[in-house]
């Protein structure tokens, strides 16, 4: 399937999307062995390794130059993201960033930013490295424009290690609120990107006023999943709980569940409208430090079961209808469903390589790679069955 794919469509848009994305690359063969990968991570069956992709490009040869292109050359991933992030401006109209995790198992000690970590939306330890990245996401389509690597604490700390992988002095072992944060401040740095509203589905602190006050600084309204034992105050006089003190989420929400509202909503995994109820109630998370009211927040629930509480809560800065609110947290599926199908499909976690830069340079073309499979329909072809291993975007 992939093979006719690569022979019969899609030639003109991959080489168009390579060239505006190669633009930075100060050589021409720079330039062409960009491509060379790019082309290999759509076409290449399996594992996207360097060596599989360069059996493909002209065999032996092409291994030693392909791996010095990704791990041992000079070129920064940098603007090639910025390039990205413009022309999904463009093309794709989105309606939001999506903040999302990728977790990427590993069986060695060796790969840069290996660790065992716990991660909340699996359940369990996992040893491998832990990634973040912020898509832009559309109701029919989602790719990722930014990554940072998360480091464990022992990678701030092992100089031998650091030194292996290469990995800057700037970089160094951070929470997953302080990584969002950054990594959008540096997407906020192209002057041709509207801001959009960041929506954060992955557990972090993100009701901490600290947080939540870092955001606003950057000019971006933000929609948060937060749990429900959250502890809010309810800032609507006209609401059941104002005066009572702090609640919890769950308890705020369920005591204006006869507000509820039908809400329909795009499942893109089954292709198919979906139904939900919702409510938002206006909330704050109390006095600032400072001495001063806290701005107005809005406590948005989702429920699948009426007769339970809750399915999912999140907190947002943004005045809107709850219908409108909830569309916009199911873009977080979007995002899951592309990684998956898509991100999977064109290697987002299959770089073999140890440095800090090499990974980054993967991930950069691998998003390249993942875009030019949804501009040229690759995406909607059958995938091969997936591999034995956690979901790509916990």
């Amino acid at each position: 399937m992939e093979r006719a794919w690569h022979a019969s469509a899609g030639e003109d848009i991959v080489g168009e999307l390579c060239s505006l994305m190669f633009l930075s690359l100060p050589r021409r063969d720079q330039r062409q062995r960009g491509e060379q990968y790019v082309r290999g991570l759509l076409t290449t069956p399996g594992r996207k390794s360097v060596r599989n992709i360069a059996q493909r490009a002209g065999g032996a040869p092409a291994v030693q130059s392909l791996h010095h292109f990704v791990a041992g050359s000079t070129w920064d991933w940098r603007p090639m993201r910025a390039a990205l992030a413009t022309h999904l401006e463009r093309i794709a109209s989105p309606v939001a960033w999506v903040v999302q995790t990728m977790t990427i198992p590993k069986s060695g000690r060796h790969s840069v930013g290996v660790g065992r970590r716990f991660v909340p939306q699996l359940g369990q330890m996992l040893h491998g490295q832990y990634a973040l990245g912020v898509w832009f996401a559309s109701p029919r389509m989602s790719a990722p424009v930014d990554w940072r690597l998360l480091l464990p604490e022992e990678w701030e700390r092992d100089a031998v290690l650091r030194r292996r992988a290469k990995v800057p002095e700037s970089a160094c072992a951070e929470t997953v609120e302080e990584s969002a944060l950054v990594t959008l401040a540096q997407t906020l740095r192209n002057p041709n990107l509207a801001r959009r509203p960041v929506i954060l589905d992955v557990p972090g602190r993100w009701a901490d006023p600290v947080v939540l006050d870092r955001f606003a600084r950057l000019g971006l309204p933000v929609v948060a999943r937060t749990t429900p034992g959250t502890r809010l105050l309810v800032a609507d006089a006209s609401m059941p709980g104002y005066g009572s003190g702090p609640l919890s989420a769950e308890q705020i929400l369920m005591s204006v569940r006869g507000l509820r509202r039908t809400v329909d909503w795009d499942d893109p995994g089954h292709g198919v409208r979906q139904a939900s109820s919702a409510v938002s109630i206006r909330v704050t998370t109390g006095a600032d430090p400072g001495g001063g009211e806290r701005r107005p927040l809005y406590l948005l629930g989702e429920w699948a079961d009426p007769r339970q509480p809750p399915a999912r809560m999140w907190l947002t800065d943004l005045a809107a209808p709850a219908g409108r609110l909830l569309r916009l947290t199911k873009l977080a599926r979007r995002v899951r469903h592309d990684a998956t199908t898509v991100g999977e499909r064109v290697g987002l976690r299959d770089f073999e390589g140890r440095s800090f830069r090499g990974w980054h340079r993967h991930a950069t073309l691998a998003s390249v790679a993942h875009t030019a499979a949804l501009l040229t329909g690759l995406a909607d072809e059958p995938a091969a069955p997936p591999r034995e291993r956690p979901p790509l975007s916990a």
